[in-house]
C-alpha cells in the first residue's frame, strides 16, 4: 500500500481534516496515513487479529470487484485477451460472482451487524463516524465489527 502522509492539527477530537496552510508551531500536529484504510489502521494497533483483516479485506476485494461503488464515467476496462487469467469466466460473470458472495458474506453477518460492516470495511468510514452515524454509543462499534467480521471469515471459511 502505497503510502500518502499528511501533518494535521492535533485537536481534543483527533486530527483536524480541514484547514488552511500549515501547522501553527504552537499547536501540537500528528503524522497521518492519508491512503491507509480504518480497517488496516485497527489491525496495525493490535485491535483485529490477521483472520479478521484478511476476512474485511476479502469483504472489501469483492466488493470492488462486484463495482457496488457509486460510479460517475464510463467503464474503462481493458480488452480482454485470450489466455490470460480467469479464463473460464467472463467480467461479466466474475462481476456476477463476486456480487453473490459479497452479499452472502453479508447475509453471514447478519441484518444487525452489516450496517458498522459496510460503513467501515466497505464506504472507508472511521469507526467514530460509523458509530455517531447508526447513533451507537461512543466505543462500542469495535466490539460489534468484531463480531462481524467473525460471521464473514467463517463464511469465508478463513482459518
Amino acid at each position: 500500500m502505497a503510502r500518502e502522509l499528511a501533518e494535521r492539527e492535533l485537536t481534543s477530537e483527533g486530527p483536524k481534516r480541514t484547514g488552511g496552510g500549515g501547522v501553527h508551531s504552537r499547536r501540537r500536529s500528528v503524522t497521518v496515513n492519508l491512503a491507509e484504510s480504518p480497517l488496516s489502521w485497527l489491525h496495525a494497533r493490535g485491535h483485529l487479529s490477521d483472520r479478521l483483516f484478511d476476512a474485511g479485506e476479502r469483504l472489501r476485494a469483492d466488493y470492488e470487484r462486484a463495482q457496488l461503488s457509486p460510479s460517475v464515467t464510463m467503464r474503462w476496462d481493458p480488452v480482454r485477451i485470450k489466455g490470460g487469467p480467469d479464463t473460464g469466466l467472463s467480467p461479466t460473470e466474475r462481476q456476477l460472482a463476486a456480487k453473490q458472495r459479497f452479499d452472502g458474506a453479508l447475509a453471514a453477518a447478519g441484518s444487525g451487524l452489516s450496517d458498522v460492516l459496510w460503513r467501515v470495511v466497505c464506504a472507508c468510514e472511521s469507526l467514530p463516524a460509523a458509530e455517531r452515524a447508526l447513533q451507537w454509543p461512543a466505543r462500542s462499534g469495535k466490539l460489534v465489527l468484531k463480531l462481524a467480521l467473525e460471521r464473514v471469515a467463517d463464511f469465508y471459511r478463513i482459518a
